[in-house]
């Protein structure tokens, strides 16, 4: 039975089938295609390990549906199943129909290993033998030796094998794990390449190839990759936990291990030996999805960046720097004066690591604090907070240890600030920080000022040139009392309040949001012209979703660009016809959260941490800030209007859930994301 909101699983699935279509479309360059299939494979992956994980404990426990839409998780496994399905034969389709040949005629060759010539099987017989068989471990099986434990997402390949050992016992089965140190891509030598030729052999070709040699003695009837995906859901007791860190550090070593989701066979693969596999991981035919292909296709992502073929890559482009930030002059200078709004990636996310690296070294800095989701390896944030706390200053870090897949690097991240003297303080269980905030407290003029970064991205240096977000640099002294009552709720657990320049979760920002909605609905029934404009990741709340459709009923105009879930039906006449979805899809990944209120006439923008989804609202600690000044303000509505008015990489939410992209048809193109890359222009700079 169709209800008024769309199922969380089904919708994550359908911005997965629109990433791919990334890759299935010829105007895209032909790496960067390759790149898509890539990561609609991570984002399958991630999918089964989380959301599939879930539903299957769910209906194995027999709990009651979940969610607004109450429907069965049996209902939405079953369809998942033939959704995914049809996914996976279309991403295997395209690498070997279209993207497999179009790369070979480009001089880019997946070396199969039937056309290996003389020159290149010896170096690669050569390859086998000094690398990959000193740390390869082949195994059969017996009651001394039973099936090993396999970790997740790991490639391994089962063998049947004939013939007996050498105690004298028959043998029938074999396993070969490859190891998780060699690369599963390898470049052949240029000098046993054709000229302007990259030629690649999988990994799993060499083993294949050679496998025999690994069980002398027996005779090997088939070697066949495969690979299973385990629950990768974290569970840490919000009551019984004492040790965050220890308890968390268990269960990442047990999460390797976790229950199988799924698993991938080469199609190639018969019966009888699909059947013991699935027996062993206990899993069903609904679980199993035979490839034709690398078991792995995200694998195929370290090819993606060849430095010498940049006519299949995107176009680069320089990140704008606006001009009052190229000369000499102190950041707290300039920030005295004026606030910055930063758009990246097409703005550069060096001001924000300046910004950092001038607090640390200035004598004049007293204290820093930061809040730390998601910042990747060998982070230049993190070294200059450390290079911060070695120098005396009080640095404090709030730290995000339930990040997810985060959490071993997080704790790592930790250690090393506690080492160098910070203050770390680690989000509360149940509570992930998802704030993206830091504070700097600076002597001048014999008085204390406050100056802060917010955004609504991480602190991620390599994600800031491929994700959108806003980032606000400012001297305000009102947001500055902000910024500082928030960082008090996160390491003394008291609560802010009075807070004239931010919305916060999980207190104020859900009751704020449904004020201004309810707002924009009354001020539509006194016949005031009424609209809602947000910009999210994801909007699942059902509450918000049900507060959207009595303003839509009222009669207030709705825009909603949503990249991923969108549990919300647009379009629903006497429900949501005013609401209209759509999902921007494109080189960059589209991260930024803005929501806007018509106000009558008294316009209010927001940029945010936070997503419209439950978890944002209740479960998590998140920022979000008035956007006031003029300037900035005409700016973000100039992009938001961009936006809606994209015509090339957007997708129309239709009623029953499906996307409908959208094409030029004869119009002018419109494309928001080459639009901003065309323009780079300095974002303007206000007085405060």
């Amino acid at each position: 039975m169709k209800t008024n909101f769309i199922n969380r699983e089904l919708s994550l699935l359908e911005f997965n089938k629109r990433v791919l279509a990334q890759a299935l479309d010829p105007a895209v360059p032909l790496l960067e295609r390759l790149r898509f299939l890539c990561i609609s494979c991570t984002n399958l992956d991630e999918f089964f390990e989380i959301r599939v994980a879930g539903l299957k404990q769910r209906i194995e426990i027999g709990a009651p549906a979940q969610g607004p839409e109450q429907v069965s998780s049996q209902q939405v496994f079953d369809e998942l199943r033939g959704d995914t399905t049809k996914l996976v034969q279309q991403q295997y389709r395209l690498l070997n129909e279209e993207l497999f040949p179009q790369l070979t005629s480009a001089g880019v060759r997946f070396a199969r290993s039937d056309d290996w010539n003389e020159e290149q099987q010896l170096w690669l017989k050569e390859y086998f033998d000094e690398q990959v068989v000193p740390v390869l471990t082949p195994l059969t099986f017996d009651p001394s030796r039973p099936f090993p434990r396999i970790l997740n997402k790991s490639l391994n390949f089962i063998v049947r094998l004939h013939g007996k050992d050498a105690f004298g016992r028959q043998r029938h089965r074999g396993m070969v794990q490859a190891p998780r140190s060699l690369p599963r891509v390898i470049r052949l030598p240029d000098s046993i390449s054709k000229p302007g030729v990259h030629n690649f052999v999988f990994l799993s070709s060499i083993i294949r190839m050679h496998v025999d040699s690994l069980f002398p003695g027996l005779e090997v009837g088939g070697c066949y990759q495969f690979r299973v995906t385990r629950n990768s859901n974290l569970y840490v007791d919000d009551e019984e936990v004492s040790d965050l860190v220890r308890a968390l550090e268990g269960q990442l070593e047990a999460s390797r291990y976790g229950a199988a989701v799924r698993i991938e066979i080469g199609h190639e693969c018969p019966g009888d030996l699909r059947e013991f596999l699935l027996d062993h991981f206990e899993l069903s035919e609904d679980d199993v999805y035979m490839v034709d292909g690398p078991v792995n296709l995200n694998r195929l992502a370290t090819v993606c960046d060849l430095d010498d073929r940049p006519d299949l890559l995107y176009a680069p482009f320089t990140q704008g720097l606006p001009d009052e930030l190229r000369d000499e002059e102190n950041i707290f200078s300039i920030l005295d004066k004026k606030n910055v709004l930063l758009h990246h990636p097409y703005q550069s996310f060096a001001p924000v690591i300046d910004f950092i690296a001038t607090a640390a070294a200035d004598p004049d800095v007293l204290a820093i604090k930061q809040t730390l989701y998601r910042t990747g390896a060998a982070s230049p944030v993190v070294e200059h907070l450390v290079t911060a706390a070695r120098s005396g200053k009080e640095v404090t870090v709030v730290i995000e240890l339930m990040a997810r897949f985060d959490e071993a690097a997080n704790i790592s991240l930790a250690n090393k600030l506690q080492e160098a003297g910070a203050h770390v303080v680690y989000g509360l269980v149940g509570f992930k920080t998802h704030a993206k905030m830091t504070l700097v407290v600076r002597r001048k003029e014999g008085r204390l000022v406050r100056y802060m970064h917010l955004g609504t991205g991480n602190y991620h240096h390599a994600t800031t040139s491929v994700y959108t977000d806003y980032g606000y640099l400012s001297s305000s002294q009102k947001l500055g009392e902000d910024v500082h009552k928030l960082f008090l709720q996160l390491t003394s657990l008291t609560r802010a309040d009075g807070m004239t320049r931010m919305l916060a979760s999980p207190f104020s920002l859900f009751d704020a949001l449904i004020e201004k909605i309810q707002r924009e609905a009354q001020n539509a029934n006194d016949g005031k012209p009424a609209r809602v404009i947000a910009k999210v990741n994801s909007l699942n709340e059902p509450r918000l979703i049900s507060a959207l459709y009595d303003a839509s009923q009222a009669g207030v105009k709705i825009d909603l660009i949503v990249r991923g879930i969108c549990s919300l039906r647009p379009g629903i006449d006497g429900l949501s016809e005013n609401i209209r979805v759509r999902s921007v899809v494109g080189r960059f990944l589209e991260h930024s959260r803005v929501y806007y209120f018509l106000n009558d006439g008294a316009e209010e923008f927001y940029c945010s941490s936070a997503d419209w989804m439950n978890r944002n609202m209740f479960r998590r600690n998140e920022s979000c800030f008035e956007i006031r000044q003029k300037a900035m303000k005409e700016q973000i509505r100039h992009d938001l209007e961009l936006f809606l008015a994209d015509n090339c990489q957007a997708w129309v939410l239709n009623g029953d859930g499906s996307y409908s992209r959208l094409v030029p048809d004869g119009a002018k193109r419109i494309s928001a994301q080459e639009t901003f890359l065309e323009n780079l222009a300095a974002p303007k700079l206000v007085q405060n």
